[in-house]
């Protein structure tokens, strides 16, 4: 090859271009004629070897010739060293040299003998933002000697303890999960900081995004999450409804149908006489009133009858689902699934939007009309609102049973939040790398290894204990079984309102139409009068 520089930078775009991932990737360089490496003053391995692409390749192979006096070429083979310090990685490492005479090597040296089991100390940076449990950094040292700790943050320090690298944290906490550019030449959080090569990691709670998947590396899952919302609890329902929760509404109407209609057919069997009063009488006898009515028609008495036994039979049913009210609490619907959230038009957010990372694409009007009420807040007006009940907050379920649940929701303000019953959706949480990254096979093992042995579960575990609210975790676990009742006690007047309210009614209704006919008649007695006088 002439010109080595060109064909790294050429094969760098094509990886990320590329839907092929290759992580164990194997470039040999050979040169470009007998004569090519001869008399250069030119060092091209130091060249090839300290440029930035070739830091993303553990085995790389450059054959050069050797200056020999003999008609046998010598071919010497050299790699990067790629372990241990930064500014270690580029330097040329001299493996083995061949003989065309001989074809053999010189040291039977191992040619790629970078198989990512030691690092040597290499430093591997890690993107992430403070996110519980699964990342938590700024810790007091005297509780974590690092200062940092969290579920991933634990899945990182163990890979690096394994294969012996050192770990250097870039934090994005102003970003948080950032996006990938359109055009998908960078980005900016977590997500910009790998596809940019700022990170060669990329950790805190990232989903299998389809998106992301096509710029970069996914490791095995390590996490499955199910994400849901704590909306606003319901609450009992205010004491001047407690007359109209005996029936539903339809049977209301139905009450009220079969009123006129009564009426209607009382006026029709009277001949059409207002003097009978047929509303007023139906209104008696469907509330349980007796009714004198000494008519010989029997028309007007098998009428009278079937009302009276309608009457009976709601006026007992009203009574006793009006008891039932008064006995068992009643509460406003509760928001327990997706269709609840939508129709009640309740707007639901956090303080980035890769919470909806996965529903943008659907197609489904659910799903599309629920992504449209997300709302994207800041930490100080999310936490403002959390006592509004105005808005619900999206969490995450975890494995081993824990909420993965911002900050801005308080111990306070979860008291009037319960947990919906329907999730959203659920996603595997993965590590972010590079496309066709030489730490991902072993970044999956490892994985692998920590879900065979149980230690993902344990750490959720000893995490959420040692840094979560232990308080809000409850609240939330327990929001939907919480008894608001209390203890029994007896009926008071704030339990009985409804029915004064309607009394109270009743009774200006009465007295404005008494003082209406005394009023009438009145007026109705001085025209009389007027009349007379005007005719003496």
């Amino acid at each position: 090859m002439q010109e080595p520089q060109k064909f790294m930078v050429a094969f760098e775009r094509v990886v990320h271009i590329g839907d092929i991932r290759r992580s164990d990737r194997k470039i040999i360089i050979l040169p470009y004629d007998e004569d090519y490496n001869e008399n250069r003053e030119i060092d091209l391995p130091s060249m090839v070897f300290s440029m930035k692409e070739s830091h993303f390749v553990a085995d790389m192979l450059m054959i050069e010739n050797y200056k020999s006096d003999t008609n046998c070429k010598l071919f010497d083979l050299i790699t990067h060293k790629f372990v241990g310090s930064d500014n270690e990685i580029q330097l040329p490492i001299h493996l083995d040299r061949w003989n065309s005479c001989t074809e053999k090597f010189e040291n039977q040296a191992n040619l790629f003998p970078h198989d990512m089991t030691d690092l040597y100390g290499k430093t591997v940076k890690v993107a992430c933002f403070t996110y519980k449990p699964y990342v938590l950094l700024d810790i007091d040292p005297a509780i974590e000697p690092l200062g940092r700790d969290g579920v991933e943050v634990r899945i990182v320090d163990e890979f690096c303890r394994w294969i012996n690298c050192t770990v250097e944290v870039v934090r994005e906490d102003k970003d948080q999960w950032g996006e990938i550019y359109e055009n998908q030449t960078g980005g900016i959080g977590v997500i910009g900081s790998v596809v940019e090569d700022r990170a060669d990691l990329g950790i805190t709670a990232l989903y299998s995004w389809f998106e992301e998947y096509r710029v970069m590396d996914f490791s095995a899952a390590g996490v499955r999450t199910a994400i849901t919302c704590i909306a606003p609890a319901p609450r009992l329902l205010s004491s001047w409804e407690m007359p109209l929760m005996p029936f539903t509404w339809f049977m209301w109407l139905a009450v009220v149908f079969t009123y006129f209609c009564a009426s209607i057919g009382l006026l029709i069997a009277h001949g059409c006489v207002t003097t009978s009063y047929p509303f007023l009488n139906v209104l008696g006898m469907m509330i349980g009133q007796s009714l004198y009515d000494d008519s010989a028609s029997w028309t007007i008495r098998r009428v009278t009858g079937w009302l009276l036994i309608a009457g009976l039979i709601l006026s007992s049913a009203y009574g006793a689902g009006l008891a039932s009210t008064f006995t068992v609490p009643r509460y406003e619907p509760s928001i327990d699934t997706v269709q609840d959230i939508v129709d009640r038009k309740m707007e639901w957010g956090a303080t980035h939007d890769a919470w909806i990372f996965s529903l943008t694409l659907s197609t489904e009007p659910l799903v599309k009309q629920l992504v449209s009420q997300f709302r994207i807040r800041s930490f100080d007006e999310l936490k403002r609102k959390s006592f509004t009940r105005s808005m619900a907050y999206s969490i995450e379920k975890l494995p081993a049973g824990n909420f993965a649940i911002g900050e801005y929701v308080t111990q306070e303000a979860i008291l009037d939040m319960m947990i919906m019953l329907e999730d959203f959706y659920y996603e595997q949480c993965v590590i972010m790398l590079r496309k066709s990254s030489p730490y991902t096979p072993k970044v999956s093992e490892l994985v692998g290894r920590l879900h065979q042995s149980g230690l993902l579960l344990a750490w959720e575990t000893q995490v959420a204990l040692k840094h979560l609210n232990y308080k809000v975790q409850v609240e939330v676990r327990l929001s939907r079984s919480k008894n608001d009742v209390g203890t029994t006690k007896p009926l008071n007047l704030g339990n009985v309102m409804g029915v004064f309210i309607i009394y109270v009614v009743g009774v200006i209704c009465a007295c404005a139409t008494f003082l209406a006919e005394i009023y009438v008649h009145r007026r109705k007695v001085k025209k009389e009068l007027t009349h007379l006088e005007s005719l003496d």
